[in-house]
């Protein structure tokens, strides 16, 4: 899913933080950057003034603006269609510099959105991509329920009527935290981490099949729910079929363990076979506890392997 980003979300979320004054074009606050316009291209997302490779939020500081002053009137003018024509998202002047009258009129005329702010180019600078990166990172919206247990982030997944809502709540019975029931979304913000949130309309609620909609937050408190976390690992609810695999043998020795592709990422799946009589909820937080001892490089089933191996070794 593509992620999009105006002029306007963009100053209504700094606005108040770089306490930025709209100058010229208030009109234009629906200019638009697409997630996948910057990708494919060598500007940054944001920077001071660039004429050879235009960023996307052009910030005019003090050297900048004494550089335009030094040109010539025609070369100051082709510079300002320039800056202009490349179609900036924003143009910003840093400690609140008198803004020039002709950059004014061709940020009107062009309809490019001019803000001025106290703050010095770097915080601007700063701010402005860290926002920008995080708004129009790759996303995705996945089905299943994701928690937060033992500190780390876990999607449960499963066909429909597998049980993951219930799980979910004996989870949150047992001091874990919901992040979003349903349709949590994921954004890549880094090349190995993917950020899980909950849909606004969706947040603090939880739907199980003969209760209905609850509200986690309002039944068991504010440490119950989370509003975002890393995702580290996927729990597969599968429906057991009662069949014994061909390789059951060291299936049993290592789990049923594999990788799910996430956007750009591999993610860790464990897939728990659904039956009668199977208490999921300790199965599930034995799994992020075993995940977590993976992490760090302790895996048990392969230090038994190694343990008898060298028992066959010694007895021979």
């Amino acid at each position: 899913m593509s992620a999009r980003i105006t002029a306007r979300d963009l100053f209504d979320a700094l606005g108040e933080r770089l306490q930025l004054r709209w100058l010229a074009s208030t009109a234009a606050g629906e200019r638009a950057l697409d997630g996948d316009e910057h990708t494919a291209r060598r500007p940054s997302l944001a920077g001071y003034l660039n004429i050879i490779y235009p960023n996307k939020v052009q910030i005019l500081g003090t050297e900048e603006l004494a550089w335009l002053d030094a040109l010539d009137a025609a070369q100051r003018w082709v510079t300002l269609q320039k800056i202009v024509n490349f179609g900036p998202l924003a143009l910003v002047i840093s400690k609140d510099q008198p803004c020039p009258s002709d950059l004014l009129a061709v940020a009107e005329e062009a309809r490019i959105p001019l803000w001025v702010s106290p703050r010095r180019g770097h915080d601007l600078l700063t701010l402005f991509q860290y926002h920008l990166a995080g708004a129009l990172a790759p996303r995705v919206t996945l089905h299943g329920v994701f928690m937060e247990v033992y500190s780390i982030g876990v999607l449960i997944t499963g066909e429909s009527g597998a049980g993951k809502s219930e799980l979910a709540l004996e989870l949150i019975t047992r001091g874990h935290r919901l992040v979003a029931d349903d349709a949590p979304e994921f954004t890549q913000i880094t090349p190995d981490v993917l950020d899980g949130t909950c849909p606004e309309i969706l947040r603090d609620l939880i739907e199980v099949r003969g209760l209905g909609i609850l509200n986690i937050r309002e039944m068991f408190g504010h440490t119950a729910v989370k509003r975002n976390k890393y995702l580290r690992l996927i729990v597969h609810l599968s429906r057991y079929s009662g069949e014994v695999a061909t390789d059951a043998g060291m299936s049993r020795l290592l789990g049923d363990t594999s990788s799910r592709r996430v956007l750009d990422m591999d993610v860790p799946t464990i897939t728990l076979p659904v039956a009668p009589g199977r208490n999921l909820a300790v199965l599930l937080e034995a799994a992020a506890r075993l995940h977590i001892l993976r992490s760090k490089g302790i895996d048990p089933a392969h230090a038994f392997i190694a343990r008898h191996t060298q028992h066959l070794k010694q007895g021979e």
